[in-house]
């Protein structure tokens, strides 16, 4: 199965002395069309702003120098989460059943949840 997109949306080529980037309404509804999203008129207009003002952000963050910063996958060190996997004493099979509302040989007892 292959995407074909007819019209695809086209932005300006990045230049040094950038221009506010706004979207216009065929544009946003092809990104609408691609996203298999419905918009009314008034949704056309604030998605088409707030698409332009990202966009726009986007344009200012790359005027940054990044050349002396090494790429990375994260910013956070590579640290990890997991807890060692130690035998430790657990329970005892009364402690666990204290404060269960009902239990039965020694098992927690609930009600059925599957329906005949």
């Amino acid at each position: 199965m292959s995407l074909t997109i007819s019209n695809p949306v086209r932005f300006p080529e990045r230049n040094r002395r950038e221009v506010p980037l706004t979207l216009s309404r065929d544009q946003v509804m092809q990104i609408a069309e691609l996203a298999k999203l419905d918009l009314t008129e008034a949704e056309i207009e604030t998605y088409g702003g707030q698409l332009s003002a990202i966009l726009d952000y986007f344009q200012r963050l790359q005027q940054l120098d990044t050349s002396d910063i090494p790429p990375t996958a994260s910013v956070l060190p590579l640290e990890s989460v997991m807890r060692d996997d130690v035998l430790r004493p657990s329970l005892k099979r009364e402690q666990a059943l204290a404060n269960a509302p009902d239990a039965i040989e020694g098992q927690f007892r609930v009600n059925a949840v599957l329906e005949d």
